[in-house]
Formats: C-alpha cells, structure tokens, sequence
C-alpha cells in the first residue's frame, strides 16, 4: 500500500508487529469521492472509519430553519468518519459530505473493532483519540460561549492549515456561527 507509512505514522504509539502490518494491508481499502458526494448521510449507517489522503470534508446538520449547521471539517491525514454511529452500530445523526474530490483510505467498522480484540495496544491509542476529541469539543463550546465573532475569527485563521483555507466562506461562517457577510467584512479588514 502507497499510503502505509502515512496510515502507520497516524497511530502514534502502537507497535506496528508484522502481524499488524498483515491487518492493516489486508482491511484499509483506498476510496474516492467527488465533490459533494456524500460519505455519510443522516439516517444512514456509517459503516467506516477514514483516513484522508486528500481533499477536505465538512460535517453538519441540518437546522430546524433548513440551514445547515457546521460542526467540523476533515483533511488530509486526518481521521474522518461519524465515530458515534460507527461505534455504536446506529444511524447517523449527521452528513458528513466532500467538499473538494476526496481520497482516503477507509477500514469497516468491523474490522476496526477487530483492531481492539486482536492488537491489544490500540485501547491506548483510541483512549488518546477519544482524548483529542474530546478536548478539542469541549475548547469550541468554550469558543463559541467566551470569545467574540472577531476573536473567533483570528483564532481560527490562525491555527488552520491551507486546506481549510479553501473553504467556501457560507461553511467557515457557519462553523465560527456568525453571518457570511461577517466573516466576509473580517476577512477584509482583519489582520491574522
């Protein structure tokens, strides 16, 4: 696989075996996805867990005015993927959609929960994961409570890589939850 050491640097802390290595081979498939395709819908299963390779993806909701409500986006080697209904086997709450043509590398739920029974050193690895997630949730409910439409603004510019850079500005307003033509107006006038 072309990927591999990518994949392999991504599980920082496991102790890739050559056992392990055979697993991983055998169950990460490579998957593309065209802009806007969607890789999971609401009502759906999701059945994957991703690896990005390229391209960038948002997810959302939908609100009860018929906007929809961004909540992250995914990009290159970065983990993807509704982890809640792939961990719990129910459908999903969210759409997760490509916003720019998509290639990662995808492994089924099952065989990610095969990860856990077979490689006993990856229940470090996903408590570290669920960690990160965690934190970072808990840093944007803090965000979007404590800080104004301008700070969020600066903060995100900054510590975001290029690709989230392209983004349509209707998501990157949506995910800071102010107006397009805010963040169009801070975009112009703000220093980052």
């Amino acid at each position: 696989m072309k990927h591999f050491e990518h994949l392999k640097a991504a599980f920082q802390g496991v102790d890739f075996t050559p056992d392990l290595e055979d697993y991983f081979l055998e169950h990460w498939k490579e998957k593309t996805f065209k802009r806007h395709e969607f890789i999971t819908e609401v009502g759906k299963r999701e059945r994957y867990f991703y690896f990005i390779l390229s391209g960038v993806q948002v997810l959302y909701v939908i609100s009860k005015k018929g906007e929809k409500v961004v909540l992250g986006f995914t990009f290159k080697h970065n983990f993807s993927g509704v982890y809640d209904a792939m961990l719990r086997s129910y459908p999903s709450n969210f759409f997760l959609e490509v916003i720019s043509d998509t290639t990662c590398l995808r492994m089924s739920a099952e065989a990610f929960n095969g990860l856990f029974t077979r490689f006993p050193g990856f229940e470090r690895w996903a408590r570290i994961f669920i960690e990160n997630i965690f934190v970072g949730r808990t840093d944007r409910e803090l965000e979007m409570l404590m800080k104004s439409a301008e700070e969020r603004f600066v903060d995100f510019m900054k510590r975001c890589p290029e690709e989230l850079r392209q983004i349509p500005q209707k998501y990157l307003a949506s995910y800071l939850n102010m107006k397009p033509e805010t963040f169009s107006r801070l975009r112009a006038s703000v220093k980052y």
